[in-house]
């Protein structure tokens, strides 16, 4: 395979390579549009925050998260977070269609916090990364170098101790294979190894603290609204082992991923496959919808 058409072969990037690939980048939809203009007529349901802002010369992203209007410091608390990966759509328009469709559905029983869009500037750009090629689900960590990550930790510290459930939302596309695993190659100076593609949903659970029966719940709920993705002939999904169907595990904290960034006892990063011939767009964010409602159902009756 053609090495990435950055940098040198086995040599991590500089500075130099760093700011030739942002000079890639262009804008190809709007926040403010997009994310900004579906939050604003939610404000007579949730109460609207912004909690941080990201400025990235010549552009400034306001972030913003959606809160139950009932909060209340004694009640367990839902969090559910998209756009993490700006370029994962579903995540993001996920997040929103939940928001619009079902969170009043769990007023008085549990608080709810959304944060539909992390990464702006990746939204735009339909791109991984943050301008300084860094990814913020790697960041969830002190001191962190992502403004996306660490905006969004410093926002959830004075209420993590009471989330009970948290499901971020991902989706894996095919340029993961074509753009995104062989850039992080190049970035690191290794050499990339193809891989494949997963045709379908799965979840990744926490190696640390599994919790199988949460994960299928989410699983069975999502099988009504799309196909489950298979294991491939090694028995894994993006290398790791499945563990059930459609589950792997990894680390969480450990790796820096935003479904680790609070103790909650129930955690999923959730993955859908946009390209699939099997499934639309639509039924992508419908699959996200289902898989924060199992996730919220299961924590409310355990």
């Amino acid at each position: 395979m053609q090495f990435y058409p950055i940098g040198t072969p086995g040599v991590a990037w500089g500075d130099a390579e760093k700011a030739q690939w942002l000079g890639r980048q262009r804008r190809q939809r709007s926040y403010a549009d997009q994310v900004l203009d579906a939050i604003e007529p939610l404000r007579g349901l949730y109460d609207v925050i912004q909690y941080g802002q990201l400025d990235y010369a010549p552009d400034h992203y306001p972030l913003m998260a959606l809160r139950s209007k009932d909060w209340q410091a004694d009640r367990p608390l839902a969090l559910v977070t998209g756009g993490v990966h700006g370029y994962e759509s579903s995540g993001v328009f996920g997040a929103l269609q939940f928001a619009v469709q079902h969170a009043q559905d769990y007023a008085g029983r549990l608080d709810i916090a959304i944060v539909p869009c992390v990464s702006p500037w990746g939204f735009e750009r339909i791109h991984r990364w943050n301008p300084a090629a860094l990814d913020p689900n790697r960041s969830f960590r002190a001191d962190s170098p992502a403004g996306e990550s660490a905006a969004l930790m410093q926002w959830v510290a004075p209420f993590a101790g009471r989330v009970k459930v948290h499901i971020d939302l991902h989706e894996t596309t095919d340029t993961d294979e074509s753009e995104f695993r062989p850039a992080l190659a190049a970035r690191d100076g290794r050499p990339f190894t193809p891989g494949g593609v997963p045709d379908g949903f799965y979840v990744v659970d926490d190696t640390e603290v599994p919790q199988p029966d949460f994960q299928q719940a989410i699983i069975q709920a999502v099988r009504q609204v799309t196909h489950i993705a298979p294991a491939d002939e090694h028995g894994e999904i993006i290398g790791s082992t499945v563990v059930a169907p459609g589950v792997i595990r990894y680390a969480l904290r450990s790796l820096g991923l935003c479904a680790g960034l609070t103790d909650a006892p129930y955690r999923c990063t959730t993955e859908v496959y946009p390209d699939s011939p099997q499934a639309s767009p639509e039924q992508c964010n419908a699959a996200q919808v289902a898989a924060v409602r199992a996730a919220l159902d299961f924590a409310l009756a355990h």
